[in-house]
Formats: structure tokens, C-alpha cells, sequence
């Protein structure tokens, strides 16, 4: 069924360069270039919220967090009103439903890359946590807010931001599970969760070595 889904409609392969050209706006650098500051030359070099934060203070970092959610959520629900008004006669629920979760886990997916690797920025570019949670909010709003409050959790009890955002990834093929989704979204889960935390292994090092900035602190 999947190889059926695949080739339902071609024009769904549109969907993965558009995501990946969404995911490549770097919000980080946008916001912080009109105080003078480049960001991937302070703090962590990341262009993330939280180096945002540390380096430019609350405004740009809320309004790079704002953008980089919003990424991953036009993107998935742009992937949905499309195939809402594909032409399903003569399909089963089943098929319809394999469709809609796979070309949404690949717009998801495709975003989240595009982050982590844009366009502009010679391939290179931040560590997708808030651009994923951008994604779960449509793909599985109820994961999405588990992952939420267990990384609220594990930044107040350990604060550390890398960390918590590690271990809200690492559960979500788990609460995908828990919430009886489907395998291809808790594959897609299981491909968002790995390809985060690949991106946070410095971030793992640093922690191991006690090196790691904490929450509230500018070093």
C-alpha cells in the first residue's frame, strides 16, 4: 500500500523541495542582523531560539522560536489541504489514510532537513527542535503536547536546553506508539527523533564534559 501511495499522485513530489525551501529560512539570523549581530559567530553558533536568546536577548529569540514553529506547521498543513482535495473516488479509508500520513511525514521530515541543512546558509543551519514540534503540532497535536511538557520538565530540573530538547525527542516514537499511531508515522517519529538528536551530539559532549550553558546563563 505504500508503493500505491507513493505513486497516488506525482504531484505530491512537489511537496518535499517546497518543504525543504521553508525549512531553509533562517528566522535565527533574520532577527538578530538588524542589532549587529551575526549569529553564527556568538554563543553556540546555532541559530536556534536559545543561542538567539543568549546572544540577542528575548524579542529576537520569541520572535526566531514563533518563526521556526511556524516552518513546520505551514508546511505539514499545506501537505494536508492539498491531498484533502485530491480525488479519492473508488480508494478505501485505509488507502486515503496511508496517503495522508505518509506525504505528511515527508513534508515534515523535508522541513525539518531544510532547517537543519538551508539552502542559504551553504547547508548548514540549526537542530530542528522547534521546527519538528512545528510539525508534530499537525502531524500529532497530543504527542505535541507531551513533548512539551516533558521538555518543560527536564529544562527545569536539569537546565539545560540541549537536554531536555533530547529526551522530548527520544520519547516521541514512544508517545506515537502510546497514542496507537500509525507505523508510518512512528517511523517518521523514529527518523525526526534520530536525525534531532544527531544534531545535538556536541551538545551531548559538552554536557558529559560539564561544559554545556545552561538556561539563564550567558556562558
Amino acid at each position: 500500500m505504500i508503493c500505491a501511495a507513493l505513486s497516488f499522485n506525482y504531484f505530491l513530489y512537489l511537496i518535499i523541495p517546497a518543504a525543504f525551501l521553508m525549512g531553509s529560512v533562517p528566522f535565527g539570523i533574520l532577527f538578530t542582523r538588524n542589532r549587529g549581530i551575526d549569529i553564527r559567530s556568538s554563543g553556540s553558533k546555532n541559530i536556534g531560539a536559545t543561542n538567539v536568546l543568549r546572544a540577542a536577548g528575548k524579542a529576537p529569540a520569541l520572535m526566531t522560536l514563533a518563526g521556526d514553529i511556524l516552518k513546520g506547521v505551514l508546511a505539514v498543513m499545506l501537505c494536508r489541504v492539498i491531498i484533502m482535495n485530491l480525488n479519492f473516488d473508488g480508494q478505501t479509508a485505509e488507502f486515503a489514510a496511508t496517503v495522508k500520513d505518509l506525504w505528511m511525514g515527508m513534508a515534515g521530515l523535508s522541513v525539518v532537513l531544510g532547517h537543519m541543512f538551508s539552502v542559504f546558509l551553504s547547508f548548514k543551519g540549526g537542530k530542528g527542535v522547534a521546527t519538528g514540534f512545528g510539525v508534530l503540532l499537525v502531524y500529532s497535536p497530543p504527542v505535541a503536547g507531551i513533548m512539551l511538557l516533558v521538555w518543560l520538565f527536564l529544562a527545569f530540573i536539569s537546565r539545560y536546553s540541549s537536554l531536555a530538547a533530547i529526551g522530548a525527542v527520544a520519547a516521541m516514537p514512544f508517545m506515537l506508539a502510546l497514542f496507537n499511531a500509525s507505523g508510518i508515522k512512528i517511523t517518521f517519529g523514529i527518523l525526526l527523533a534520530v536525525l534531532i538528536i544527531f544534531k545535538h551530539r556536541s551538545n551531548i559532549r559538552n554536557i558529559i564534559a560539564g561544559t554545556e550553558s545552561r538556561i539563564g546563563k550567558n556562558n
